[in-house]
């Protein structure tokens, strides 16, 4: 049967954790390519224009070429359509506004069938990328029509509804660039940074250090006020109304023109400004009590001015927004919503997303904007006279950069209002005319303290500078010499890997840390059996780094879950390796000799930390090779001293764990210390001499000292305890 010019997809895995292709998840497809196998792109007329004409940005892919239009350069020249659609899937996910650029496509011992794996920051992305990269490619082969903005546009709605909103995502970017791992714990924007009980949570502008008490004082205007008024921070004189008529009254007392805003308000919804009027008042209130949640209202004096929203990170102001008044003006022929779409919409700054730094209006039904225009005897559907200028949202749109102008003397009152209020994250509203002079000087005040505050205004300012507000909030939880991380013992290998986990689970446990050790023989917690399965999966692993009483962690993984999954973990203190046993069962991921097993089994020398070490098997000749590939320091270990790679570890003045006459050897270049005898050890561990000098290597990595090594290894009973439930 002659073979078609198609692409079908054999298996697509994501694989959520380091794996061979890379320290970072990706999607593993498997493609048959059929006859294309004999068409490479140089021998498919029209293929690369029709390509570069869909997707431009291709150009900027620098391929195994390294340089720009690389990849293009290998389209031209011929390449297979497994590499092309690799390229294609990472261009789409680009478009979608999810960045990446990681990817590789290697044949296997199958004519036409390939391996491809890209980097997906999220796994519906990718999928659907992927499905949309093949339909797009075969359309370009087969010279037929496609809808390439449709299906963007598909894809950035998947984006939208599977992504993290942009203000979380730059926060753990931030965390990223200080080598802080994360683990995002909802469908939302609920994070976890670093593991166990280093962990910090945030929740967008949250974390877990977000008092809610605090929140509560801040939703509640009165009490804010109240509180910052008596620690001498300038506020407004107002005070709560619980009807329309007082709220005039209210007024009145206080001075025209006033503010209106629901006591329990957020974000300036149901806020009026500049009231002057019994009629705007009462109406005002009206809407405030609607926005709010219960029928008190504020009555506040107006404080003229620009109003401006600064971000107080711990105890400092980190940036500030300022907003602008917006005005329309009458051409004699369109309503108020055909001006507002024609001069203000038109602004590719505003739109409705979270990537927008300024909000599209709609004057037919913002409650706010809709109060202006009556005010000013108006409506979304009057027509205004040619030349007339209206006034659409009074002082909004708080997303021009001013950080750079603030006084000293205004980010402190900022800060204190942050403080006093008791929010580790505020935005902190004032109005002045001019932020760069004292709030005293010209009648300035704070208006609000809000929790969870917008981050985007700052991150994508409608005009000024970006500020780095993500790299704020995680110093503000890490200090300077944290990294979030605990320390983490991988061990792969499938001789006696279990015993080894169960061994240097016992022995960090002595040290006083909460230990967590996932392996064939379970889950375990401080050496209490909790689940009984068999934990080498990367579920079971994820239950470990999320546990906040887990401060040291052991992991057994094997070839298997590395090719299915990937490790639980991204990067480890100590990487275990015992041999490269076991390739005969994993032909059907064309795994089919040693070098193929090797280059899975590197996997756990690849994420060892450069501060780390590897514990590796030096009568294996194929896992001592691996020490060339570590990042940080390598001890081996031997039953037989005299093996010629411990010999010649030694002599550099590297560490080794070896057997002598029965016991078990710390040898520190030539120096050596004496543990203890196998023989003094429990049944079940005495009798693997390799298992046991692995786990004592692996304890030596983590600066265990050797007494408590002796003590533990003399304690140790290879039968768990089950939990007490």
């Amino acid at each position: 049967m002659t073979k078609k010019k198609a692409i079908d997809f054999l298996r697509v895995t994501h694989l959520r954790g380091p794996n061979i292709w890379t320290y970072r998840p990706v999607i593993e497809a498997w493609l048959d390519i059929g006859a294309l196998e004999d068409f490479p792109s140089n021998k498919l007329p029209g293929l690369y224009e029709r390509l570069v004409a869909w997707l431009p940005g291709m150009i900027e892919h620098r391929c195994g070429v390294g340089e720009r239009g690389g990849f293009l350069a290998r389209l031209q020249e011929g390449t297979w359509a497994g590499h092309i659609l690799e390229h294609v899937v990472l261009e789409l996910q680009n478009l979608a506004g999810m960045r990446t650029g990681f990817g590789k496509t290697r044949s296997t011992s199958e004519v036409g069938v390939y391996k491809m794996a890209f980097r997906t920051r999220q796994e519906q992305v990718g999928l659907a990328a992927l499905n949309t990269g093949r339909e797009l490619l075969m359309a370009a082969i087969d010279d037929t029509p496609f809808d390439l903005a449709a299906a963007v546009a598909a894809l950035k709605d998947i984006v939208d509804e599977h992504c993290l909103g942009p203000s979380t995502a730059h926060i753990v970017e931030a965390a990223t660039e200080r080598k802080i791992p994360h683990i995002r714990l909802t469908d939302g924007n609920l994070v976890q940074l670093g593991h166990g009980a280093a962990q910090r949570r945030i929740w967008t502008a949250e974390t877990d250090r977000t008092s809610a008490i605090a929140e509560s004082i801040a939703s509640d205007k009165d009490l804010t006020k109240t509180l910052l008024q008596a620690c001498g921070v300038p506020v407004p004189e107002g005070a709560l109304v619980k009807s329309a008529a007082e709220a005039w009254e209210e007024a009145q007392d206080i001075g025209l023109p006033v503010v209106v805003k629901p006591y329990d308000g957020n974000h300036g919804r149901g806020v009026s400004l500049n009231l002057m009027t019994q009629a705007d008042v009462e109406a005002a209130y009206h809407l405030a009590a609607r926005k709010g949640d219960s029928e008190s209202v504020l009555v506040e004096r107006y404080i003229t001015g620009d109003e401006h929203r600064l971000l107080v990170v711990g105890k400092h102001v980190v940036a500030a927004a300022k907003g602008e008044s917006l005005w329309v003006t009458g051409d004699g022929v369109g309503n108020v919503i055909d001006l507002v779409e024609s001069q203000i919409n038109t602004d590719p700054r505003r739109g409705t997303g979270e990537d927008s730094p300024l909000n599209a209006l709609a004057p037919e039904k913002g409650a706010e904007i809709i109060l202006e225009l009556e005010r000013q005897g108006m409506t979304a559907y009057s027509v205004p006279l040619a030349g007339q200028k209206v006034l659409i949202q009074p002082n909004g749109n708080v997303a021009f950069d001013v950080t750079d102008n603030i006084h000293p003397s205004v980010a402190h009152a900022a800060a204190l209002a942050a403080r006093v209020v008791g929010l580790d994250i505020a935005g902190v509203d004032l109005v002045c005319d001019d932020i760069s002079r004292p709030l005293e000087e010209q009648r300035g005040a704070i208006i609000e303290v809000n929790a969870s505050p917008g981050l985007l205004a700052h991150l994508k300012p409608a005009s000024g500078q970006a500020r780095p507000v993500g790299t704020a909030i995680v110093g503000h939880l890490f200090g300077q010499a944290e990294n979030g991380r605990i320390p983490i013992v991988g061990i792969t290998g499938s001789r006696g890997a279990s015993l080894i986990a169960s061994l240097v689970g016992c022995l960090v446990h002595l040290t006083g840390k909460h230990t967590g050790v996932v392996s064939s023989d379970g889950l375990f917690l401080d050496q209490r059996l909790v689940s009984g399965a068999s934990a080498v999966n990367w579920e079971a692993g994820q239950r470990l780094l999320i546990n906040r009483t887990v401060q040291a962690a052991v992991f057994e993984s094997n070839a298997r879950m590395i090719l299915t999954d990937g490790l639980a973990y991204d990067k480890c203190s100590v990487g275990v390796v015992t041999d490269m046993d076991g390739h005969e069962v994993l032909g059907e991921f064309y795994i089919n000799d040693g070098d193929g097993m090797a280059n899975v089994v590197r996997t756990q020398v690849d994420v060892i930390l450069p501060d780390g070490v590897a514990v590796l098997n030096a009568e294996n000749p194929a896992v001592a090779e691996l020490a060339e590939l570590c990042d940080g320091k390598v001890i081996f270990y031997a039953v037989d001293p005299a093996a010629p790679v411990v010999v010649a570890h030694r002599a550099a003045g590297e560490r080794a764990v070896i057997l002598r006459d029965g016991k078990v050897v710390l040898a520190n270049g030539s120096r050596e210390t004496t543990l203890l005898s196998l023989a003094a050890l429990k049944a079940g561990a005495g009798d693997q001499p390799a298992c046991v000098l692995a786990a004592v290597a692996a304890t030596w990595a983590l600066g265990l000292p050797a007494d408590l090594i002796g003590a533990g290894l003399r304690t140790f009973d290879p039968q768990p305890k089950k939990a007490n439930h």
